[in-house]
């Protein structure tokens, strides 16, 4: 499945660059995001609870950053498992542009999921990614802006 998007935010693209590595940043930004440790260089380790559907995990995986080009784009790939719920794992293609009234962050998502989780159905999954991607920027979009 594949989701894109875009957002204003407004910051300077430095600014926006500056808390998309920032750990405390994007554990805000994550929604059920419980633990997020380790560094955008080492990469970061992660502990999220979801509720799909009927059915409640805990994920804990590893977050890593590649095709870094600071400060204009990198891609952030995870994969996590949830026991008997399976697991999911995936990632985004994020680039920053410089607009008039601050930077446009546009992304394009992946993810997939198996075990248990990917018996709900996809249009149930496919719902859900999308709810969770626009929670993600837009929660990333008040950590920047300071509305949160």
């Amino acid at each position: 499945m594949e989701l894109t998007g875009t957002r204003l935010i407004a910051a300077d693209r430095e600014t926006v660059w500056t808390a998309l590595n920032n750990p405390e940043v994007l554990k805000a930004s994550i929604p059920g995001c419980e633990e997020l440790t380790g560094s955008a260089e080492d990469g970061f380790e992660a502990v999220v609870v979801q509720k799909v559907g009927p059915v409640k995990a805990k994920f804990k995986g590893q977050v890593h950053l590649s095709d870094v080009n600071a400060p204009e784009s990198y891609r952030i790939s995870g994969e996590g498992k949830g026991g008997a719920a399976g697991f999911a794992k995936g990632g985004a293609d994020v680039s920053l542009a410089e607009v008039e009234g601050g930077t446009e962050l546009s992304y394009a998502v992946d993810a997939k999921v198996g075990g248990k989780i990917a018996q709900l159905g996809s249009r149930l999954i496919d719902g859900f990614a999308k709810k969770m991607a626009d929670a993600f920027f837009e929660n990333f979009k008040d950590q920047v802006e300071g509305n949160s």
